[in-house]
């Protein structure tokens, strides 16, 4: 590795969370599958055992990196002992409490959709509607969600409908002071020199933009929404496919080459590269191993002081 210079063309910086930004470990417990990391400011009481796409920031012409921000540490074990089984813990006394709020009401109904389309997997777990005959029926809705929620998060799913309702459950603990997302160490300081050199910075993350938002805007650096000129997420397509790379430079008014994408994941790498878009893959501790090829193939660095802008002097 080393300095990895940036090509002339480049005017935005795509930037994927799991492994790049945030270490991965923290993304993947707290959300149940590569979704978000967060540092935890007290101990948690388990059991043993901008909006829809980029926001308006100006176009290429102007700038911009594009980074897909994602982290991994190994931290796994204290994750997987507390955050991940928070969630777990915690859906039925959330649920409970919000559960006449509009916002509630969408997620459950998201649920309901998702576990529908879900019928014909093996164990999965329907929602019934309420028809508002008591207490009684209530609970066992309730707890039709909590099952299915359960279920989705032990097969590691990624379904909009989960993480929609567990990016609500961390805006609570977030604004209660409870968890803050964790940065390496070398973003902030990185970014801003991308920003100071013309540089625009967009997130593309398999997290919805909510959660996008809360861990960047409670980060152990502080509020650092203001580095970010627009937020992705699976709403505009899958990581893995080219067609969601070429909609990301639609929206920010970029060509494809205009755009240097960072990820640590080669099928994300590969689907970027077939939309013309160029990419760096992000090696960071705790990250999945590489093969030799890939080694070989792709531009590699561990940090992102290692980018070299044209600009910099």
């Amino acid at each position: 590795m080393g300095v990895l210079p940036v090509p002339a063309e480049v005017r935005a910086i795509l930037l994927d969370i799991e492994g790049t930004t945030t270490p991965i470990a923290f993304v993947q417990v707290c959300w149940g599958s590569h979704i978000w990391g967060w540092t935890l400011l007290r101990s948690l009481t388990v059991p043993p055992a901008r909006t829809g796409g980029g926001r308006s920031g100006g176009s290429c012409a102007q700038q911009a990196p594009v980074s897909a921000l994602q982290g991994k540490r190994e931290v796994g074990e204290v994750t997987r002992e507390t955050l991940f089984p928070y969630i777990k813990d915690n859906v039925k006394e959330y649920l409970r409490a919000h559960w006449e709020e509009e916002e509630c009401q969408r997620d459950v109904g998201l649920l309901r959709k998702q576990a529908q389309e879900d019928s014909s997997l093996d164990g999965a777990v329907p929602i019934p509607l309420e028809s508002g005959s008591g207490e009684e029926e209530l609970e066992r809705v309730i707890q039709a969600v909590v099952d299915n929620v359960h279920w989705q998060m032990s097969l590691d799913r990624k379904t909009t409908a989960l993480k929609q309702l567990q990016g609500h459950m961390w805006r609570a603990a977030y604004a209660t002071g409870l968890v803050k997302g964790e940065i390496f160490e070398d973003v902030v300081p990185a970014i801003r020199k991308w920003r100071e050199a013309g540089m625009k910075v967009y997130i593309y993350s398999s997290g919805s933009i909510e959660a996008q938002k809360l861990l960047f805007g409670y980060s152990t650096e502080g509020d650092i929404l203001e580095l970010f000129d627009g937020h992705f997420d699976t709403k505009i397509g899958p990581k893995v496919e080219s067609e969601s790379y070429r909609r990301i430079a639609a929206s920010i008014g970029c060509a494809t080459n205009n755009i240097l994408f960072l990820t640590d994941v080669p099928r994300e790498a590969n689907a970027a590269e077939e939309a013309d878009t160029h990419v760096a893959v992000v090696i960071r501790p705790g990250n999945a191993g590489l093969t030799d090829d890939e080694k070989s193939y792709y531009s590699l660095i561990s940090s992102f002081t290692e980018l070299f802008l044209p600009s910099s002097t």
